[in-house]
């Protein structure tokens, strides 16, 4: 068995059944769609904390930085939203 960190989560019912429901659509155990929920979760944070750190060494990324990201990632975004 690889090594694991066993955790005990608790939530609300109605959480926990659309946990279930999302790990059964994306045909994944509880434990495999928690554990990429909270990756996520983490990669979503350290990201934010980079972006944090070039905008202070960097100054604020300007709209046409902010649309061509957007662009690359495939989304749209509102002129001037930041």
């Amino acid at each position: 068995m690889a090594n694991v960190d066993r955790l005990s989560v608790t939530m609300p019912p109605e959480l926990g059944e659309a946990v279930r429901r999302a790990a059964a659509r994306a045909n994944m155990s509880v434990s495999a769609w928690l554990a990429e929920a909270a990756a996520q979760w983490v990669r979503n944070e350290l990201l934010g904390a980079a972006l944090d750190a070039w905008q202070a060494e960097d100054g604020p990324f300007t709209d046409a930085e902010l649309n061509a990201a957007a662009a690359a990632l495939g989304l749209s975004r509102r002129a001037g939203a930041a």
